[in-house]
């Protein structure tokens, strides 16, 4: 089942039209993987300090309908299972049942002093598991 974030739309978000500027969308979808994180796992300093990090290596954005001003979005996050070294992760944003906005993030799990490509260690490999569905 997918985690699910919510936020408010805040004015400085939105564009001379009224709707959410489209660059703010990937950061909505990294505040809610960060959350999943969160809740799944626990501090990200925790992941620093167990020797990984991860990075954005592509993303994603389809928009559907404009999130406005000081409207009550969900952003829907859920982790695909994790590959060696990658996890792809999907995002929805939602105002009630309408989708505005679809995508994903593919992150590369690297390590923490050298930066080099590094295989996902066994206890955030099964924390995704939860969150996707494939633990």
């Amino acid at each position: 089942m997918a985690h699910v974030h919510s936020l408010k739309v805040r004015y400085a978000e939105c564009d001379m039209q009224g709707h959410a500027f489209n660059s703010h969308y990937l950061t909505w979808f990294d505040v809610a993987h960060t959350e999943m994180i969160r809740a799944v796992f626990g501090r990200y300093e925790d992941i620093v300090a167990a020797g990984v990090e991860f990075v954005v290596a592509e993303a994603n954005v389809r928009y559907r309908a404009p999130a406005r001003f000081d409207e009550d979005i969900d952003i829907h996050v859920l982790p695909r299972e994790p590959g060696e070294t990658s996890l792809t992760t999907d995002f929805e944003v939602r105002r009630g049942e309408d989708l505005l906005a679809e995508g994903w993030i593919r992150h590369v799990c690297v390590d923490a002093t050298t930066f080099a490509k590094t295989p996902w260690p066994d206890e955030l490999r099964s924390a995704f598991g939860e969150v996707s569905g494939t633990a």
